[in-house]
């Protein structure tokens, strides 16, 4: 299995306080992200909010990248 990497372009706790803010579920626990282990931090996020970590991934990058796709 490949490492999944995420590609930040903002600070990871900016891109975090917005995912908070983007769905009220997510906590400060639900956002732990170790830079060297995405795929925890993907697979968590995934079932929580019953995507799949694909989705999770655009959505994090998106919202690093100020593009808005907040759904």
């Amino acid at each position: 299995m490949s490492k999944i990497q995420l590609t930040l372009k903002r600070p990871w706790e900016i891109v975090k306080e917005q995912l908070k803010e983007n769905d009220h579920r997510l906590t400060d626990e639900d956002l732990v992200y170790d830079p060297g282990n995405a795929d925890k931090l993907l697979e968590q996020l995934s079932k929580k909010l019953n995507r799949t970590k694909e989705e999770i991934k655009e959505l994090i990058e998106s919202i690093s990248a100020n593009e808005g796709k907040a759904s």
